[in-house]
């Protein structure tokens, strides 16, 4: 079991829109295991790559008891108005905002051996696919906030003993 160190606002590896996975070899392998190991923990609902220092298109995740992950991932479809939830980031740590986010969330990627995967759902899944999709575009949740509460995660988190 490698649960791997999670990488913080400022690291430019979350700034990086990542590599698609083009083959599936022992290094993505062990991406996965990886991934898995570290998003299954209490508290964690996913993981995306570039938070372990990771530039590649991969997600896992730990939802109502499901527990997995998604290759190359696209965010195929939301539906719903979309709605301020209270949302936090492990490589953030300790901030918590009202961020937009729909209701539902339907993401299409691959597994390890090539399979389709499909995962969809409303509530935290919605809010996960959304949240690591976005991760995988070089995207934090605080860069999606309106101005107003950008402003004040940007001085919490300067003021933060972690930054």
């Amino acid at each position: 079991m490698t649960v791997r160190k999670i990488r913080y606002y400022g690291d430019p590896v979350l700034r990086t829109e990542t590599d698609p996975i083009r083959k599936i070899d022992e290094n993505v392998r062990a991406l996965v295991t990886d991934l898995i190991d570290t998003t299954n923990m209490d508290g964690r609902a996913g993981v995306a790559a570039p938070q372990i220092g990771v530039s590649m298109s991969a997600f896992s995740y730990n939802v109502d008891g499901k527990v997995g992950y998604v290759l190359n991932p696209v965010l195929e479809a939301v539906s719903g108005e979309p709605r301020e939830i209270d949302e936090g980031c492990l490589s953030v740590p300790g901030l918590w905002c009202k961020t937009k986010r729909y209701p539902y969330a339907r993401v299409r990627g691959h597994d390890l051996d090539g399979n389709e995967v499909v995962l969809e759902g409303e509530g935290l899944m919605a809010q996960m696919l959304q949240h690591e999709t976005d991760h995988l575009k070089g995207t934090v949740y605080v860069d999606t906030l309106s101005k107003d509460e950008r402003r004040r995660a940007l001085r919490e988190i300067r003021e933060s003993d972690w930054f």
